[in-house]
């Protein structure tokens, strides 16, 4: 088998971009601009130095994953790529402001149910909170906590009339910088 036909395993490569471009640039020797971002060629060649790749990852590689990846994480524009959302690192321009859908959803277990109706949602380990448009995905995120799940709906119009910043993720998740606990309201729980 020629190396270019060596399959890469997009799952794990898709693991390794979100590390560096969320998470932890650092570990593979970049430095993300303001926004987040990085030069293409520059994440490439660090991937490559330090990935134990079964082949030497191409452009076309970064791309199936920006493209084709089901959580829409990556952007790619003017030969430079960034996380869309999900840093655990502070950036200084990664989020522009938007109008939300009248209504998101937050999934979580049934045990963090008290403190978020106490002090509402807060990013936590991450730079915002994670919200969903709709029920199934928020669903999947809550299980993802363990326990019994539950479903939170958020009142995002009311909250962004009243001053909330929300963010949009991608097609599927919203974000926000936190949800005060007046705006949230139990829709289900297992």
């Amino acid at each position: 088998m020629t190396e270019e036909a060596t399959p890469i395993n997009y799952v794990s490569l898709s693991k390794a971009m979100s590390k560096a471009l969320r998470h932890q640039p650092e570990r593979i020797g970049i430095t993300l601009a303001p926004d987040g971002s990085v030069k293409l060629s520059v994440l490439l060649d660090a991937l490559n130095r330090h990935g134990g790749w079964p082949r030497t990852l191409t452009v076309a590689d970064i791309m199936q994953v920006v493209e084709h990846g089901s959580k829409q994480r990556f952007a790619v524009e003017d030969g430079r790529i960034k996380a869309r959302y999900g840093h655990s690192i502070a950036l200084d321009e990664a989020y522009v402001p938007a109008m939300p859908p009248a209504v998101v959803y937050h999934g979580t277990s049934q045990r963090f149910l008290d403190s978020i109706m106490a002090d509402g949602l807060l990013p936590m380990d991450r730079q915002v909170v994670h919200l969903s448009t709709d029920l199934e995905t928020a669903r999947a995120v809550g299980r993802r906590h363990g326990g019994k799940t539950v479903i939170l709906q958020v009142d995002a119009q009311r909250a962004f009339r009243d001053g909330i910043r929300f963010y949009r993720g991608n097609d599927s998740t919203w974000l926000a910088d936190r949800v005060p606990a007046g705006y949230l309201s139990i829709v289900w729980d297992s």
